[in-house]
């Protein structure tokens, strides 16, 4: 019995390190690039400290390049907007199939704890879009050693 609490206790204890979130499509269009998963670790985020977005995706035709364009909104005011070299992100030119788009980024310490929805647009190198998502990820209380 004492086995099953230890087990049990850890569980919940490594379960919050990375979590797999609910993603939209910003419209009903069928688009080119299905994403099945985002991934997000730690989770939640820690302010002050690495966050990596792995979003995975599926495509029926190679992508030679491209770009991300990335939104991040609390209360639907968008507070950060960047663009990301889709081949940075991911190795290009993606072949048709499963790939897997990482982006890793460390929030400013003094960046608010709450809800955010984060919008993401990925453009071929023609600027056609290929698959427009949004989903929501926590900021935690948590600080860095540059707050105290």
């Amino acid at each position: 019995m004492a086995e099953m609490k230890l087990l049990l206790i850890l569980s919940l204890l490594i379960a919050p390190l990375a979590q797999a979130t609910d993603i939209n499509y910003c419209t009903k269009r069928l688009y080119e690039v299905k994403v099945s998963k985002v991934d997000i670790n730690p989770y939640p985020i820690v302010r002050g400290e690495p966050a990596t977005f792995a979003i995975a995706a599926t495509t029926d035709t190679p992508i030679s390049g491209g770009k991300i364009e990335i939104a991040v909104s609390i209360f639907g005011i968008q507070i950060h907007r960047e663009n990301l070299d889709l081949c940075t992100e991911t190795s290009c030119p993606v072949s048709a199939g499963d790939f897997v788009v990482s982006h890793s980024q460390a929030l400013p310490a003094f960046t608010p704890p709450g809800k955010y929805t984060l919008r993401m647009k990925l453009h071929d190198a023609n600027g056609h879009e290929l698959t427009c998502i949004s989903f929501g990820f926590d900021i935690g209380l948590g600080s860095s050693v540059a707050d105290s």
